[in-house]
């Protein structure tokens, strides 16, 4: 059992269904009943706090704010070193920006718990075992690539067994979210039972 783990994420609507099926298939415990969690992510960043407080929620909102939305493609299945096969995004840039400015906010996040020292944008979907390829995968999902992918928020995700939720969403651009403006700098969203 997983204590659960908060994920700044871009979601990736259209790879829903092909990530919730490889979800059930490994473990249906974090299969999400909150109809906005969208399985299917591009992590921004991941682990990020387990309870972030107003200031928190404000700076990242404000990251938000003075980010603007952009197009990105996924077309790529790659393969790492560790066997995660997963789909780049092209361009990756405007994506590795978002993660350098919340790390910046918040040093003590490092992406993947610092696992990784350059970690390259990307969404995982699935990793090789016994029959289990990038060539299989992308032979799974050809008829669904390329994606292509206006990016114009950013969803605060819980990931945990049977309390996977997404707690909050910022627009990228939104003047809302600016520090000072009127109205939440993130739109809270209640656990789903």
């Amino acid at each position: 059992m997983s204590q659960g783990h908060s994920v700044l994420v871009v979601p990736v609507p259209e790879l829903d269904e092909y990530i919730r099926d490889r979800t059930a298939h490994y473990d249906a415990s974090f299969l999400s009943s909150d109809p906005a969690f969208v399985h299917a992510h591009i992590t921004v960043l991941g682990p990020w706090l387990p309870e972030p407080s107003h200031a928190d929620l404000d700076t990242v909102g404000s990251i938000m704010a003075s980010s603007n939305p952009f197009d990105t493609t996924l077309a790529t299945v790659d393969t790492f070193p560790d066997g995660l096969i997963h789909l780049r995004a092209d361009p990756d840039g405007p994506l590795r920006a978002l993660t350098a400015a919340l790390v910046e906010a918040f040093p003590q996040c490092p992406p993947y718990e610092g696992r990784f020292p350059d970690p390259v944008p990307h969404l995982t979907l699935d990793r090789c075992t016994d029959g289990i390829t990038r060539e299989s995968v992308e032979a799974d999902l050809r008829h669904r690539l390329p994606v292509h992918l206006h990016v114009d928020r950013v969803d605060l995700q819980w990931w945990a067994n049977h309390d996977c939720h997404v707690r909050g969403s910022w627009h990228l651009g939104s003047p809302e979210s600016e520090p000072g403006a009127p109205g939440p700098a993130v739109t809270p969203r209640s656990p789903v039972p």
